[in-house]
Formats: structure tokens, sequence, C-alpha cells
């Protein structure tokens, strides 16, 4: 079939989570449209090389830990005249591999979630899945996140940001402005994703652990007060036409006791967290959840896509945690999950995306 859209599915990345990236892309393959859609697999080396990859779903499973391999050099069109991709082999030969419709970037973490892939395609004239260049930076970084829906109104857990060269110079400078920070403190780091570099403090003289831990992902760090409730998230996709974003029914994280939902949690031992979709909450909480999770998306200037997390509480009401501009999107994450249990499957909501994709105005 030759009037088929072609899509480019990006995917990898320089960030700490390549392997995740590249198993999103796998599900991505698995159950895109083939009678409506072309793929061209291209993936980012851990290095930042577009390369050219099989179309192979199965290649790329998580427990494989899958990493971009070698393949043609891929190069973006070198005029906004043009959408068309070009194929280097290892004897310099090229190749067209045909004019692009959209692009899809399956990217996690800095160099891909964090708006520099984004400028990159605009550059190009390229239109693209998901968020634009100032939502996924925002988006990205905690610090900015939580500073940007405070000012919108929007309830987020106390915190500080602490600068590498603070912490290396007066620690105890920081340990002073921690000041009426509840136990237990959540340590992150400011740009990256999937609970990579995040650790859960219970006693100050935890905190140096925790802090090299965070510093080793980025230079600058979170500290958070441990916010009691329940975790709950909500998926956002943009409106339609000029219509408000839509937002799906909750999902929420059931944890073992004394247990936070990291790394290993989400995707080295599943057995420490439980998934209940869609989440076990009143009318008058689900409104809250909903509304708020759009305003969230707003607030961002959000578009396609995202994800808000919210710790939810009798006491405290409905806190954002985060939100993510490119949320986990296997076929087992949350937002697949949150929006099949509103009723649009995962087939139909990868081609909602991509066709969201096609028509956003950047």
């Amino acid at each position: 079939m030759t009037d088929r859209i072609r899509v480019a599915l990006l995917f990898g990345g320089r960030s700490s989570e390549h392997s995740i990236s590249c198993a999103t892309a796998g599900s991505v393959l698995a159950h895109i449209d083939r009678d409506r859609y072309e793929v061209v697999p291209i993936g980012i080396t851990r290095s930042g090389a577009l390369v050219l990859q099989d179309d192979d779903p199965e290649a790329l499973a998580l427990a494989n830990m899958p990493e971009v391999a070698g393949g043609d050099r891929v190069l973006l069109p070198t005029t906004t005249d043009s959408r068309e991709l070009t194929a280097i082999d290892a004897a310099g030969v090229a190749r067209s591999l045909g004019v692009v419709d959209v692009v899809f970037p399956i990217l996690h973490g800095r160099f891909g979630e964090d708006g520099t892939v984004q400028g990159l395609l605009e550059l190009a004239g390229l239109p693209y899945v998901g968020n634009g260049v100032l939502s996924s930076a925002v988006g990205m970084d905690k610090h900015f996140t939580k500073t940007v829906l405070a000012h919108a109104g929007i309830a987020v857990a106390p915190w500080i940001t602490v600068q590498r060269r603070e912490w290396e110079a007066d620690p105890q400078a920081i340990r002073t402005r921690l000041g009426d920070l509840t136990m237990p403190l959540f340590v992150k780091p400011a740009r990256a994703g999937s609970s990579v570099g995040v650790s859960r403090v219970t006693s100050l003289m935890d905190l140096d652990g925790a802090m090299r831990e965070a510093f080793a992902e980025d230079s600058r760090v979170l500290i958070e007060a441990g916010c009691p409730g329940r975790e709950v998230e909500v998926a956002v996709l943009q409106g339609r036409d000029g219509d408000l974003p839509r937002a799906s029914m909750p999902g929420e994280i059931v944890l073992r006791p004394g247990e936070f939902y990291d790394f290993d949690a989400k995707y080295v031992d599943p057995d420490r967290a439980q998934v209940v979709c869609p989440a076990d909450v009143d009318d008058a909480t689900l409104r809250a959840l909903q509304q708020t999770a759009i305003r969230a998306f707003e607030a961002i200037e959000g578009s396609g896509l995202a994800r808000v997390d919210f710790f939810v509480s009798d006491e405290h009401g409905v806190i954002v945690n985060e939100i993510n501009t490119m949320p986990g999107f296997t076929t087992i994450s949350m937002f697949p999950l949150a929006w099949g249990a509103t009723g649009i499957g995962y087939g139909d909501l990868i081609t909602e995306l991509v066709e969201l994709g096609r028509v956003e105005e950047r």
C-alpha cells in the first residue's frame, strides 16, 4: 500500500532511560495500525547518533534491556521545504527513506523529553507527536514544574531545590534549609524520570547518600516533603479542534507498607506494587482529579499527552506530585491503562496521538 501515512518512530536516546524508551517503541511497533501507517524506526544511540533500526518489536522487549544497535545513519531534512529523510550506509552511500508525515518521539529523560529533540524537529520543519519545546522543558524540570503549577494555584508538595555547588560548599546549610519539611523526605534529580536517582530518606543521616545518588543524574536536586496519601495518576489527551483537553479515569499505585514507587517497583520487581485501574474514588474526588489534571496540562501549555501524578488524602485533598510529558507508554504502563479504563484501547490511543501530532500547530 503506497498511501499509508509514514511515521518516523524515534526512540532510545542519551538519558539513563534509554532501555525504557526502546521497550516503549517495541510496544508501539507491535500495536500501531499497519494498514494506516508505515513506520520508519529510528534509534538514537547513547552517544546521540540517529540510526535506522529493524522493525522488530520482540527485539525491544524490556526483559532484554534493549539498546539501540548500530545501523545506517539517518539524516534529517536540511531545509524546511522537504520532509525527506536520508540514510547513509557504512560505505557512505545515501538512499532516501521517503517523506515522513509525522515523527513520534518515544523518548524519556534528558535530550529527548526535555524540549531538545522537539526543538530539533521544529528547526527541521517536521511535525511531531506530543508536547512542544516549552511544555517539554517545563515538565521535565521538577523545580520549574512545581513553580509553574504553584503560580497557577495548584497544590504541590513542599520542596527546596539544591544546586550541586551549594551542596558541595555547605551541606549543613542545606540541612538547615530543610526547616519544617516533614519526614520522610524524597530526594530527586530535577531532570530525570522513571524514578531514576530517587531516594526515600527517613533520617538526616541518610541524606548524604541520597544526594550523591541524585547528583549522579543531575546538577540540581529537589528535596521534597513526604505527602501521606494514596498515589493516583490521571492521563490527559489534547482536545480535538480546539476543545478542552480530556482526562482519563484515574489509576492507583498500591504499594506494600513502607515502600515507594522507585525504578525497581516500576520495572524490575512488579510484585512490590499493584496497579488498580480505575481507582476506587468517590465522585467528588474523581472530578477534582480530572479537573486538576486538565488545569496542570494547560498551565504548562501542554499538547498531545501527559500523565499527572497525585497524592490524595482526606487531610490534604488532591496534591500534584509530577506531570510527565512523555509518560511510560508500554502496554502495562499507567497512561494506556487509564485510557483503556476510559474506553480507548492501546492501538486506538496510538492512532489518536499520531493524528493529533499531524495537525498540531507549533
